[in-house]
């Protein structure tokens, strides 16, 4: 039984590609660094994380993007011996304009090295490759119109795209401008039969998500609207585990099989917030005899279990509670940053910018993949200065997060203080009522209860006490405050110095348990 959400936590906009007996999904990452998380089956119901396409500066420079801005929607594809990905870098998106450059880089093994960057366009965001029968390839992309009175998805755009030379040639068109759903993005075009099939994402990723699918027997166009759309949606249905169902991909197993992940949330127990972000889950889907894509089973909305394929079992080893920091399940924003280094022993930060900075922070995460969950780490910090920081954070974004640190007061020296930023609002809930410490070396801990997050900590590493009032992990969401936000919830380990010091603090292990 595949068991969904396959990929929990932050992990939206699934493009999966079959190479053989592997099974390849490429995920958003945002502002996260690297870029482009790539994961790994070969049974589509057991996944691991392979590792992340966009690892070096060369390939991806993410300083300064706004929050939500950075790595949109990639897609992976493999053709002629290659694996093509093709993703945008979005540099500002709550403007009525949008700066979107897109890219596509080429490797003969998933495993890397990938090629330079090619710029391609930057009409609009979420461009994919189809590689077509006769050799001929294929750019797509939703087109973003600024101008008042317009909708500002213009439609799915398509150029051919030149290998040989790298770069789009003959004419674009716009081949469709979407169903009476709107809001057109994520393209995806098959073949299949006599038809091509063009796939794409509408309603906007929040409740009113969706899968459309629309088909013509010419590459260009007419293309007729599936009878029964949308083929996935989970809108006006809050009993569905699985919410936000959208933005999908299909891919066929050996036998003939077919199936489709897709993005969906998990909004915490009486809210609509979804603090564990965008995360990939994966139906079975069957052709029928008039040519449509429907869900195996009926209807469309998500089921949270469903039969896995005809393919013989292959999990993986499960992760320990305390990974090593070299590891490819931590990420740093807006990286790479030369204040995080990383060993498999320890950790080491050095002191860089606030938690609000769209620059340098020295800040390494772990996705949080649970509504409830325990983290501890073990710190060793020396700041001479009420500027100097570091600590435990629970970090949505700059504008949403609740930071337990260590710094130095004037007058009760060595103490604990926490910084909680709502909506771009900071405050401080100890207020003047800091927790004094007797010594640099803590232990940090967080517990998640859903909606209630909790901060403690230890100076033997054997008791523990509270550290300030429980705290309300609900803002850490998609869908909380006036700012775009499409990432989710990190455990991070942060480092500030406001004086430009570089004063640095160690990290001995970050363990999760759930």
């Amino acid at each position: 039984m595949i068991k969904n959400p396959i990929l929990p936590g932050f992990n939206p906009d699934p493009s999966i590609c079959r190479v053989g007996d592997d099974y390849y999904i490429a995920t958003s990452t945002f502002e996260w660094f690297p870029g482009v998380q790539i994961h790994h089956s070969r049974d589509l119901v057991n996944w691991r994380l392979l590792g992340h396409a966009l690892n070096e500066k060369r390939l991806l420079n993410l300083s300064g993007v706004p929050s939500s801005g950075g790595i949109w929607a990639p897609a992976i594809s493999h053709s002629d011996g290659l694996f093509y990905l093709c993703y945008t870098i979005v540099h500002q998106h709550e403007a009525a304009t949008k700066d979107t450059p897109n890219f596509l880089i080429t490797s003969s093994s998933i495993d890397g090295p990938w090629s330079d960057p090619v710029f391609i366009n930057s009409s609009g965001f979420d461009p994919s490759l189809f590689h077509d029968h006769d050799g001929k390839k294929y750019w797509l992309n939703m087109v973003w119109d600024h101008r008042p009175g317009k909708h500002p998805f213009y439609g799915i755009a398509m150029q051919e795209y030149d290998t040989q030379v790298g770069s789009l040639v003959g004419e674009e068109k716009i081949i469709f401008k979407g169903s009476p759903l709107g809001l057109t993005e994520g393209p995806h075009l098959y073949q299949r039969n006599d038809y091509y099939y063009l796939l794409t994402a509408e309603g906007g990723t929040e409740y009113e998500h969706s899968v459309t699918l629309a088909r013509s027997r010419n590459l260009w166009g007419t293309y007729e609207i599936h009878p029964e759309n949308p083929v996935l949606t989970s809108s006006e249905n809050p009993s569905l585990a699985l919410q936000k169902a959208g933005h999908a991909s299909l891919v066929e197993t050996p036998s003939g099989e077919w199936y489709m992940p897709h993005l969906c949330g998990r909004p915490l127990p009486g809210t609509k917030r979804c603090n564990l972000g965008r995360e990939t889950a994966i139906q079975k889907v069957e052709w029928r005899e008039d040519d449509w894509l429907y869900l195996s089973g009926g209807g469309n909305q998500p089921k949270q279990e469903l039969n896995g394929p005809s393919l013989d079992n292959h999990p993986w080893p499960d992760l320990p509670e305390r990974l090593p920091f070299d590891s490819p399940h931590y990420a740093t924003p807006r990286g790479p940053s030369e204040s995080v280094v990383r060993t498999p022993e320890f950790l080491s930060l050095l002191g860089a910018e606030s938690l609000e900075s769209n620059f340098e922070q020295a800040m390494l995460g772990r996705r949080l993949v649970s509504q409830r969950a325990k983290i501890t780490t073990k710190m060793v910090f020396s700041p001479k200065s009420f500027q100097q920081m570091a600590g435990l954070a629970a970090y949505y974004n700059t504008y949403l997060f609740h930071y337990l640190y260590l710094s130095l007061d004037e007058e009760k020296g060595l103490c604990l203080q926490i910084h909680s930023c709502d909506d771009g609002n900071s405050s401080f809930p100890l207020g003047e009522e800091i927790i004094p410490v007797s010594n640099n070396n803590l232990y940090l801990r967080a517990t998640f209860d859903d909606c209630d997050l909790q901060f403690y900590f230890s100076e033997d590493g054997q008791v523990f006490r509270e550290a300030g009032a429980i705290l309300d992990a609900s803002i850490l969401s998609d869908d909380h405050g006036e700012h775009w936000g499409f990432t989710g919830t990190f455990i991070a380990l942060a480092c500030q110095d406001l004086r430009g010091e570089r004063n640095g603090a160690k990290f001995d292990y970050l363990e999760i348990t759930h």
